[in-house]
This record gives C-alpha cells, sequence and structure tokens, in this order.
C-alpha cells in the first residue's frame, strides 16, 4: 500500500466547497498517518489533464455537492478507467435525488416520511397559496422542506406555523429547482455509517443528533457546540439493531459501494423511518463517520486504507 500513488479529491466549486476542503484535509492526515503518500488535488478545469498525464493507482473522493455526490466525477473517473474509493457513478446519481432514493426504499418495504415534490414551476403556474394549501392538507404541519437534490442540509428547514411557508419555500428553493416535502417525524435523529470489507457491508455504531436549535441544518452541522452528539445513539438493543438494518439495507437497495451514511428517524412507537443517504460521507471535525468510527474503535486512516486497497483490487 505505501508504493500506491493515491490522490484525494476534495473543493470544487458547489456550495458545500468550504466543507469538502476540510474532509479532504481531514482524510489526507489521516491517510498519511499510516503511511499513504497522496496527493491532494482541488476539482477544476485541469482535472482530466491531471488525471491524464499523474494517472494515479486510485481516487479516493472526498467531494460533496452534485460533482462528489451526483456521480459526475465518478462518471469521469470511469471514462478515464481511474479505480476510485465509493459508489459508482448510477448509484451515486440513485442516492443523491432524494425522492428517487425513497421510492427505492418504500417500495422495498422500508418507511420512510410520506412525500410530495414539485417544481418551482408548479408553484408558479398553479398558483403558490392553492399549491400550498394542498401541501398542507396531504402532509400536515409542521413539515419539512428540503431541496430535491443536495447535501450538508441546505435549504432545509422545517415550518411550523402555514404563515412561514411561502417564505420557507423560497429559502428551500434558493439551493434547488424542486422542492421534497416531507411529513415531519418527531424522534430520535440518528446517523448510521456503512463501510464495505471482505465480509460486505457492515454499519458502525449509530450516533445521535441533538442540535440545539431543534433542526439539525447547515450550521448545526458545522459550527462546534451547536449540536451535541450521543455516541453511540442512546437506543434500546431493538432499535439499535433496526437502525443499522435498515442503514445496510439502504446501501444495498440503492446499489452503493464502499462506503455510506444514512440518516434515520426513530419514532416513539419504535418505528425507524429513512430519511436519505448519502454517498460521500462528510470527514469533517464535526462529521458523523469519524464519530460513528471512534465509537467502534476504528481510525480513518484504517477505514480508507481498506477501501483503497479495494478499490485497487476491483481494477485488476
Amino acid at each position: 500500500m505505501s508504493d500506491l500513488s493515491v490522490v484525494v479529491l476534495s473543493g470544487g466549486l458547489s456550495h458545500e466547497r468550504e466543507v469538502s476542503l476540510r474532509s479532504g484535509r481531514r482524510l489526507s492526515a489521516a491517510l498519511r498517518s499510516v503511511g499513504l503518500t497522496l496527493d491532494e488535488w482541488d476539482v477544476d478545469s485541469a482535472l482530466l489533464d491531471r488525471l491524464r498525464t499523474h494517472r494515479p493507482d486510485a481516487v479516493v473522493v472526498a467531494l460533496h455537492g452534485v460533482e462528489g455526490e451526483g456521480g459526475s466525477v465518478q462518471t469521469v473517473l470511469e471514462m478515464l478507467d481511474v479505480p476510485y474509493v465509493g459508489s459508482d457513478s448510477h448509484a451515486c446519481r440513485r442516492a443523491w435525488d432524494k425522492p428517487t432514493a425513497k421510492t427505492e426504499l418504500a417500495r422495498a418495504g422500508l418507511a420512510t416520511p410520506d412525500w410530495v415534490v414539485l417544481p418551482h414551476s408548479t408553484f408558479r403556474e398553479l398558483g403558490a397559496k392553492l399549491v400550498l394549501d394542498a401541501m398542507v392538507e396531504r402532509l400536515g404541519l409542521p413539515m419539512m422542506l428540503k431541496p430535491d437534490q443536495g447535501g450538508s442540509a441546505l435549504g432545509a428547514q422545517v415550518v411550523w406555523d402555514a404563515a412561514d411557508l411561502p417564505a420557507a419555500m423560497v429559502g428551500c428553493l434558493a439551493y434547488g429547482e424542486t422542492v421534497l416535502a416531507e411529513r415531519y417525524v418527531a424522534g430520535v435523529e440518528v446517523a448510521v455509517a456503512v463501510v464495505e470489507g471482505a465480509d460486505g457491508p457492515v454499519a458502525l455504531p449509530a450516533v445521535e443528533i441533538s442540535p440545539e436549535s431543534g433542526i439539525y441544518d447547515y450550521t448545526a452541522r458545522y459550527t462546534a457546540g451547536l449540536t451535541n452528539f450521543h455516541r453511540p445513539a442512546r437506543l434500546d438493543p431493538a432499535a439499535a439493531t433496526a437502525v443499522a438494518d435498515l442503514a445496510v439495507e439502504a446501501h444495498r437497495l440503492l446499489g452503493l459501494r464502499d462506503v455510506s451514511r444514512t440518516d434515520a428517524i426513530v419514532a416513539p412507537d419504535g418505528t425507524v423511518y429513512f430519511l436519505e443517504v448519502n454517498s460521500s460521507p462528510g470527514l469533517t471535525e464535526t462529521s458523523l463517520l469519524p464519530m460513528a468510527a471512534e465509537v467502534a474503535g476504528r481510525s480513518l486512516g484504517d477505514i480508507y486504507t481498506g477501501l483503497i486497497e479495494r478499490a485497487v483490487t476491483r481494477s485488476r
């Protein structure tokens, strides 16, 4: 492994650029600590030339936003036949599009909050008030709003009062042309990372998320001290098993590979609801996969060294 040429991709031009750079720096430090030699590349217009002229043995995608999670950079790596850690481009697209992921899992019998998906044009053409009233009638209040694609909870918010819905919708649409509105489910919010090894995908211990503001939005995710994390999550054995099973099943059903993170809610009656899945989990100081790895007694360097080895082996 120490002889491999490894590149960590991060940065890019999405709204999540700074988060991605932080993930890339932390992952690079973790890999260097276990003896790997690597380069860190920012994703820009020079990427294809660099991949051709300095072809690495393996790439690790620490890129967030549509480039890293929506399958774009994966498609480029596949075209150039460069081995990389993470899900292939098709699986990334399924996971990135939240309604697609919810539909796939609901079809398989997994619980997920009831939802509707509407593009901006529908509100404009049919009348915003009438459409919003119909949404409230269908989903009730409170209601969760989020862009149908995107990460880091950008544009996501809970609406408690119908009077606040128009402004919330505008805020959500600032990050995408289509809104995913969900029935709000109260309960214990958890994140479960899944890592593949010789025995297939295995769930790491769940991390419980308790933001001071009540919603795990962008600020709560990346500002130290604004969210309390319980690691492992304060769940009874049955619930802990259920969330682990859900995360592994989501990983499998969506065709994900190597590593993923599933977000879920455990309702008071014990039902576990799938919220969304991330094919390129954050690795910053406040991110959830590193916390889960620590509880499991594993380091990021250990986990990703194994995933790099898997990526190189796949290419042979």
